[in-house]
């Protein structure tokens, strides 16, 4: 990967914001240059008097013969420093305009030290034997829009630890998540930010080290092993990233040359204060080269299949969590942000060239248009966008009282009013479970028989509603405490209690449905692949509805009941006359339902009922949701 000399050619392309593989220079380069062997040093910092690199190696001062020479008029700056080897400790010490002494961590830097130390490591990460070669493939074949996408969103820190409560290690993770996540049913893993951060309280989220894995949980290779053994297992993993904002820290980016650097210089911009991080300013040429350079850097060293751009909101509006005074509207005296939408389409433009497979997925939280759809129609050019919306509108729908649901009815089906405006993707996900929300099971209303109900009906809806999933760790066994990111799941609840391990059970099932069935996901983003049966039963809570592919026989009829009543005889409109049957029902006794499943065959009578031209008399169970399966 190194590169010796940097070349003109590479300094002008990373000027002009058009380098998508800068790492391969920046940074620090095992590398022999006049006969000898050293480290070439290279770094960004136009308004330094001077950079020298420091360390053990001499006592972390700099000076001669660890003077880096300016190189180019834009300010980068870089030398080839003898005597320095892999492993050793390393930062930048810039002296800033006004001469004050700045230590820094190198941006480009592939390790750095374990928390709470901070200093870069000098590495010189090896070619790593793949074995992904089919999944790769497989990857480069398949419409993802057509296929299932079930997202098993995770915390490498807290998903499971040692007995002694030490982190696992990438490897270790290696031998467990993969098989856990392919027996379970998912497709693939989302991975909070394995990036270096100082704070394990921000969960990954203020980033200083963009090209360093974190050394919390072992090596680079460590955790290219983890990504091989997800592929070898069918497992996909997408990558939590963070274009957006960073971490303020003394050794980080903040600052970093004594002066508004890789955040914007008018501070006004400069900042989200609610969340104690820098905005990057992504006008800036040099700064796009370096964030779209690193999701570069992810996708091929280290074979990512994707990322989850946090926080795209923030990027968007000058105005997100300001009020009148504290933020400065765009040259025509709108709150968009002209730079942050530049970069994205440059960014998503570059990635789809390049990986025409990738999945790349907005958290945006407004109804800023087409943000799923491709640059050249006029979008942002990610392919998929959480459905945060739904999230809200359904969360607060299943913790109130069922006597009040027919009042909050709209709740429930608002959501497909606007569905194919984007290519969603419903996310019960992190945040959802911290911070005094509730973990999802508890969220449920109701008694504890009531609450593990209300999961399996409102996952059922999930999983039938179309949109791709994501789910977040600890939901599948319905753990009751929020979220620690502190200490592992509970998982002994699924060895000491039958009720979480019977929703463990139902989650596993689900999984395995909705890959099975291709009406769940084949036609997801067209309106053919979904039609309501009954929307309107506000009185009852019943809610039905069909998931269809072009193949009638894979049509699927979901009936879902949010009240605790069992309803006798209920009769539903089908599309198709003959024989249905119950292929799945959250009330079964083997999930921890109270058995009022159906137990035979069902036989469509003709007659018109809810526009259709056949009806069904059925059992509905309470506070439960059905499949129904029609026989051709």
């Amino acid at each position: 990967m190194a590169r010796n000399i940097v070349k003109k050619g590479d300094m002008k392309r990373f000027h002009a914001g058009q380098h998508y593989e800068c790492y391969e220079f920046m940074g620090a380069h095992i590398s022999q240059e006049g006969g000898q062997n050293g480290v070439r040093f290279t770094t960004w910092a136009p308004n330094a008097r001077s950079v020298s690199v420091t360390g053990d190696f001499n006592d972390w001062h700099g000076g001669e013969p660890y003077v880096l020479e300016r190189i180019s008029e834009g300010g980068l700056w870089s030398a080839f420093i003898s005597g320095i080897s892999e492993g050793d400790i390393y930062k930048y010490e810039i002296i800033s305009p006004e001469g004050k002494r700045l230590l820094k961590a190198d941006p480009y830097a592939f390790y750095a030290e374990k928390r709470p130390n901070t200093a870069s490591i000098v590495a010189n990460p090896m070619p790593f034997s793949w074995n992904d070669e089919g999944w790769l493939n497989k990857r480069a074949q398949i419409d993802i829009y057509k296929s299932p996408l079930n997202i098993y969103e995770v915390h490498m820190g807290s998903w499971r630890r040692k007995e002694n409560g030490e982190f696992l290690t990438y490897a270790e993770l290696a031998n467990l998540l993969p098989k856990y996540a392919r027996d379970m049913g998912y497709t693939h893993i989302e991975l909070m930010p394995i990036m270096e951060h100082p704070l394990d309280a921000s969960w990954g989220y203020l980033i200083t080290g963009y090209y360093a894995v974190t050394s919390r949980y072992g090596t680079i290779d460590e955790f290219k092993y983890f990504i091989n053994a997800c592929h070898e297992n069918g497992i996909g993993v997408i990558l939590d990233w963070v274009p957006g904002h960073f971490c303020k820290d003394a050794h980080g980016l903040y600052r970093y040359d004594g002066t508004p650097l890789y955040e914007y210089q008018d501070p006004r911009r400069a900042e989200t204060e609610g969340w104690g991080a820098a905005n990057f300013d992504l006008g800036r040429p040099e700064v796009k080269s370096f964030l779209i350079s690193n999701a570069f850097y992810w996708l091929k060293e280290f074979h990512v299949d994707g990322f989850r751009v946090d926080a795209v909101a923030n990027m968007l509006y000058l105005d997100y969590g300001k009020q009148d005074g504290q933020w400065v509207p765009n040259i025509y005296g709108g709150r968009e942000n002209l730079e942050s939408i530049g970069f994205l389409h440059q960014l998503n433009e570059a990635l789809f060239k390049e990986y025409p497979d990738l999945i790349m997925i907005a958290e945006e939280s407004t109804t800023w248009p087409m943000v799923s759809k491709p640059v050249y129609v006029g979008g942002l050019g990610f392919n998929f966008k959480w459905n945060m919306g739904w999230m809200n509108d359904t969360l607060k729908y299943i913790t109130m009282d069922p006597i009040y649901r027919k009042y909050y009815h709209s709740l429930m089906t608002f959501s497909m009013m606007y569905h194919y405006s984007e290519n969603f993707i419903l996310p019960i996900s992190h945040d959802e479970v911290v911070h005094g929300k509730k973990a999802l099971v508890d969220k449920m209303w109701g008694d504890y028989w009531n609450k593990f109900a209300g999961l399996r009906a409102y996952m059922l809806y999930m999983y039938t509603h179309p949109g791709k999933k994501t789910i977040f760790m600890g939901c599948e066994f319905a753990q009751f405490i929020e979220w620690r990111f502190y200490e592992q799941l509970e998982w002994f609840l699924i060895e000491r209690f039958d009720m979480h391990k019977k929703i463990h059970d139902f989650f596993k099932t689900l999984n395995h449905f909705y890959l099975e069935n291709p009406a769940l996901w084949q036609l997801d983003y067209y309106a053919e692949g979904f039609e309501w049966i009954d929307p309107n039963n506000t009185e009852q809570s019943i809610f039905v509805y069909m998931r269809k592919t072009d193949h009638p026989s894979d049509t699927l009829v979901i009936i879902c009941n949010f009240t605790p009543i069992v309803y006798y005889d209920y009769k539903i409109g089908v599309p198709y006359p003959g024989a249905y049957d119950e292929v799945l029902n959250t009330d079964d006794i083997g999930f921890g339902g109270s058995g009022q499943v159906m137990g035979q065959t069902l036989y469509a009578e003709e007659g018109r009922w809810h526009n259709q031209d056949y009806h069904l008399t059925i059992k509905v169970p309470p506070m439960a949701g059905v499949v129904l399966k029609a026989h051709f």
